[in-house]
């Protein structure tokens, strides 16, 4: 049998494509590295971003179930101690906050938060207030008396 004979059309076209791969893998060869270089920022950004949006959140959900125990912005509560002092957010992490809705304080008149104990938030809104929390954190005022109840004027 004899040799095909070469057919110049398909043998330009598939150096075309070639060529094409060749550039296209040089960009992306190019672009990792940009990318690596420029998704720290984004993520941090996005981060942020996060943060700010739980804090919304969870300033709305405190004063609709924290406030009237704790005080308005953490500060002065009436039944439950007040959450915005140095002393209670230096000492508690954020998984130690989160617990405290979540399941109360035995003993006291702090129930528990979390669905998954019988109250009437998600995990999701209790890491908003607890979010929230740590945002007043920067702001808190020096108060070694924060365990201390607040009696209501009469």
């Amino acid at each position: 049998m004899g040799e095909r004979p070469v057919d110049t059309q398909l043998e330009a076209a598939t150096n075309k494509w070639m060529q094409a791969g060749l550039v296209l893998m040089v960009i992306l060869i190019l672009a990792f590295p940009a990318y690596r270089l420029l998704e720290p920022g984004n993520r941090e950004e996005a981060r942020e971003q996060l943060i700010e949006d739980l804090a919304i959140q969870g300033e709305d959900l405190y004063a609709g179930q924290c406030a009237a125990c704790h005080g308005d912005e953490g500060r002065d509560g009436q039944i439950g101690p007040s959450l915005n002092s140095k002393q209670f957010l230096e000492a508690a992490n954020d998984a130690q906050i989160t617990s405290l809705i979540s399941v109360g304080v035995p003993g006291s008149p702090m129930g528990a938060y979390s669905i998954d104990f019988g109250g009437p938030l998600t995990l999701e809104q209790i890491t908003a207030i607890t979010t929230y929390l740590r945002s007043l954190e920067e702001d808190a005022p020096d108060d070694p008396t924060w365990r201390a109840v607040v009696e209501p004027a009469k």
